[in-house]
């Protein structure tokens, strides 16, 4: 059997900008194409901040130049990223995938992913967005119930939670694609948060950390592998010192201990990490790869990155 790798790919594989989305997944592509070619089914995840916040300024922005517009909620903007992302990378892949003449179709799901309502985040956010605002205009966002964070010199900008993943709501028909040999994108930027009230689904004023709904997707769609790119080869100890200790290999204890110790920080490193454990421990035979773009095919013959192993 093929194996099954979902791979989370981070902000330098798809750029800020339009034009430079464009370059970036067509240089992801290439790599993902190389992937397909040796076997692997690849079920995609992908980061959407740069995108989620430019798409936030413009729909808020809107609004407020047109009397008849309201701005527009965080998972509405959540599900423009997956579309405009999900559009450029199945294009750019489903071309690589050609050129190698590899006949395989790439689909991209727009994604709900549940959150819990009591999830402590929301009493504690962490995921800056949008533009920045003067004190008058934070005040304004505060009345609203919103949350503000200053930057000296710059100005205030809203903060919201970033919830962990409870439950992915397509997640049979990812399966169902995956098992029937397409190249999956889905749970782009952490999936659109969404709360359940009875039967309906009503979307959360959050930011899923995309490293732990990818985490989530893995171990949903028992994949083997759970490949996260980021900007640095391989995960380091004391990454913030003069001598940061670069690490091949992680087993879950170590891991563990890592962890306790304060050594990913809260935000950058330690989703990717925790991430990985929870997928480990929840099956056997199960591997996580932390690298780069750059690494990502040395990382699959463990030739580069940080693998972490039960």
């Amino acid at each position: 059997m093929k194996k099954k790798i979902v791979i989370a790919l981070g902000h330098r594989a798809l750029g800020v900008t339009f034009p430079e989305q464009k370059v970036a997944v067509k240089s992801s592509s290439k790599v993902l194409a190389e992937m397909v070619a040796g076997g692997y089914r690849l079920i995609i995840t992908h980061s959407n901040a740069p995108q989620m916040g430019m798409i936030h300024t413009a729909m808020n922005e809107f609004g407020k130049s047109h009397q008849n517009y309201t701005a527009a909620p965080m998972s509405v903007c959540s599900a423009m990223s997956q579309g405009y992302i999900g559009y450029d990378l199945q294009n750019a892949l489903r071309a690589a995938l050609l050129q190698k003449g590899i006949f395989k179709t790439v689909s991209t799901v727009l994604t709900q992913v549940l959150v819990d309502p009591y999830d402590d985040t929301f009493y504690h956010p962490v995921k800056v967005i949008g533009r920045y605002m003067t004190a008058a205009e934070a005040e304004e966002e505060e009345k609203k119930g919103n949350y503000m964070v200053e930057e000296p010199g710059k100005g205030f900008r809203r903060i919201v939670a970033s919830p962990r993943p409870k439950d992915i709501i397509e997640i049979d028909a990812i399966r169902a694609l995956s098992d029937a040999g397409h190249v999956v994108i889905s749970c782009g930027g952490g999936g659109i948060p969404v709360l359940a009230q009875g039967s309906e689904l009503k979307g959360a004023s959050a930011i899923i950390e995309k490293d732990y709904t990818s985490g989530l997707l893995a171990e949903m769609t028992d994949a083997d592998i759970l490949m996260i790119l980021t900007n640095d080869e391989k995960v380091c100890l004391d990454h913030l010192s003069e001598h940061p200790r670069p690490l091949a290999h992680l087993s879950i204890e170590e891991a563990e201990a890592h962890i306790r110790d304060n050594q990913f920080g809260e935000t950058a490193m330690l989703p990717k990490i925790q991430a990985s454990v929870d997928f480990i421990k929840a099956g056997t035979g199960r591997k996580a790869v932390i690298t780069n773009l750059e690494n990502a095919l040395n990382a699959l013959d463990g030739k580069a990155g940080t693998v972490i192993e039960a």
